[in-house]
């Protein structure tokens, strides 16, 4: 009959394969985003003019989670056949002035 101290032991084993396991299937799940998005990139990066292309960089390093939203947009704009010619940096200007909500301006009035 195994006693208590093999048991424990036993199951502390189990439970770090568990983790283990788990810990490599989010480590594939991270690295297949990462390459799908690298794929998405370097389709939108064909479409994009030198300058816009900068502005993209910009707006990476700064603001990741906006890149982003951008790009999966212009992603499935290019799927569907929107667009079709170079994307310049006036273009992009507008597609992000979009994405950002304006903020609302608050006047305190004293009375």
């Amino acid at each position: 009959m195994p006693t208590l101290d093999e048991i424990r032991r036993k199951k502390i084993e189990e439970l770090m394969q568990s983790q283990q396991g788990k810990l490599q299937q989010q480590v594939q799940e991270q690295a297949q985003v990462q390459q799908q998005i690298e794929q998405m990139e370097s389709i939108v990066k064909q479409f994009l003019t030198k300058d816009a292309l900068a502005r993209y960089g910009s707006l990476k390093t700064a603001h990741h989670d906006k890149a982003l939203q951008l790009l999966m947009i212009l992603f499935q704009a290019i799927q569907k056949g929107q667009i079709q010619s170079e994307i310049d940096d006036q273009v992009l200007k507008k597609i992000l002035g979009q994405l950002i909500p304006k903020k609302k301006e608050i006047k305190i009035k004293r009375v």
